[in-house]
């Protein structure tokens, strides 16, 4: 059985510079590749097990969390570590590996997956590295390999502006994808995978095992805690599910097909700063010096790994986070505007207004080169309603927040904190009139209620 929902709440940022689906040539391979422990939220004690002139192979730990040392995380590609980076009072920041160019992978055994025993899956995905890919809800942490989760969610699409197209990423990879299912289903009955109902999928539509439900609307359809939300929604603290992306599947499917860590990825190069927007094949981790070399025009730019709600800002010599499929390129708003010619008071086209403010006149339809100017600064919440027409979820973000910034346990649970993840609220922030930086303040709610 499947579902056919249709999303009446939501916003669609239409930008300028969407990645043309090709392979850019121009590019050269990263030398350096690198691990972050701020890249994965829950990560309480990050321990780097290598030291600096250590020889790895791809699938090689480098990193483990001390709280759950089960968990390996592993180099992308083989080569040499060549530096351990630390922040204040030693905290760890990264572990960079210098690739040698040949990319030698540790061997993992292979076997038939209806002959793998669910212990036997889990230690091979706990010591190769591809563990991390699962994420638990409740809480947007990775998931512990003790949980027992009541069913796995994967959003076959993203909708997210610019977010790369996995008909195009994935082309070919029908088979990893599959496998990657039928090892899913050890863990949980029941697989759900949210496909996008405006357009049939050449990935997807062929897959078995689980159960399909399409969505249509504007972002963000393509979260999948929206589509939990509106398929089998969490009902409280212990109701255990876990996501992966289909990026993620593919992985785990090349793990128990060819027996190695095959971190290889196709991300977008996107955004109005891009030169000639297309596609990039690296690892995960990625420096993205060469792709900056190569596809981002200008000084004055702001580099994103990830997606522009989302996404973190990095240096042109920066890396890929582990999670990211893209990097996108916007120039910084760093100019202040005057309010007769090109601010409040003008009549202005080339900015993009959800509340449809005086002077704004542009259409949503049409594709904008935003810069990140806020365009004002910290101040009291206002209460516009506004959040609720961004959200399509049974929740009140307005009050959910609040309940977050008084540390208001019961309430927090009860306007559905265990629900969401900093991208469901991602709108919010961007439609938000009083400029605060809600993905921070949902991550501090979801932290609070884990932790205390």
């Amino acid at each position: 059985m499947s579902n056919n929902v249709r999303l009446k709440q939501g916003f669609d940022i239409n930008l300028v510079g969407k990645a043309t689906e090709s392979i850019a040539k121009n590019v050269d391979a990263p030398k350096k590749y690198a691990l972050k422990p701020e890249d994965f939220p829950g990560m309480i004690r990050p321990k780097a097990v290598v030291k600096v002139g250590a020889k790895v192979k791809a699938g090689d730990p480098i990193l483990i969390d001390g709280k759950l040392d089960s968990i390996k995380y592993t180099s992308p590609v083989s080569g040499e570590i060549v530096e351990i980076q630390r922040g204040e009072r030693r905290k760890l920041l990264a572990v960079v590996v210098q690739a040698d160019g040949q990319n030698e992978y540790k061997e993992f055994p292979v076997k038939p997956v209806d002959q793998i025993s669910a212990d036997e899956a889990k230690e091979v995905m706990l010591e190769s590295g591809v563990w991390p890919l699962l994420v638990r809800r409740p809480y947007a942490i990775v998931a512990d390999p003790s949980d027992q989760p009541r069913a796995i969610f994967v959003s076959a699409f993203d909708s997210h502006p610019l977010a790369p197209n996995y008909e195009f990423t994935l082309k070919g990879q029908e088979s990893y994808i599959q496998v990657g299912i039928d090892v899913l289903k050890k863990f949980a009955s029941k697989v759900y995978v949210g496909q996008n109902g405006a357009k049939p999928s050449q990935i997807f539509d062929g897959i078995v095992g689980v159960e399909k439900n399409k969505f249509t609307g504007p972002h963000p359809a393509g979260n999948v805690g929206v589509q939990i939300h509106h398929t089998a929604p969490i009902a409280n603290v212990n109701d255990v599910v876990w996501t992966i992306s289909p990026e993620g599947l593919a992985q785990i499917g090349k793990l128990f097909k060819d027996g190695k860590y095959d971190a290889k990825r196709v991300v977008a190069v996107a955004g109005p700063k891009a030169d000639q927007p297309e596609y990039v094949e690296t690892y995960v981790g990625g420096c993205v010096d060469t792709i900056a070399a190569a596809k981002i025009k200008g000084d004055n730019v702001r580099v994103v790994s990830g997606n522009i709600l989302t996404g973190s800002k990095i240096t042109k010599d920066g890396f890929l986070g582990f999670y990211s499929n893209m990097v996108t390129a916007l120039e910084e708003g760093n100019k202040s505007r005057f309010f007769l010619s090109d601010g409040w008071l003008a009549p202005i086209t080339n900015r993009l207004s959800f509340h449809k403010a005086f002077g704004l006149l542009g259409s949503t339809k049409k594709e904008y080169a935003l810069d990140t100017n806020t365009n004002g600064q910290d101040r009291p919440f206002a209460v516009t309603g506004a959040f609720e027409k961004v959200v399509p979820m049974d929740i009140y973000p307005m009050y959910l927040l609040k309940a977050i910034l008084a540390y208001d346990y019961e309430n927090m649970e009860a306007l559905g904190i265990y629900e969401v993840a900093e991208e469901d609220l991602a709108l919010c922030e961007f439609i938000d009139v009083s400029k605060h930086d809600i993905q921070s303040i949902v991550r501090q709610g979801l932290d609070t209620m884990r932790l205390d």
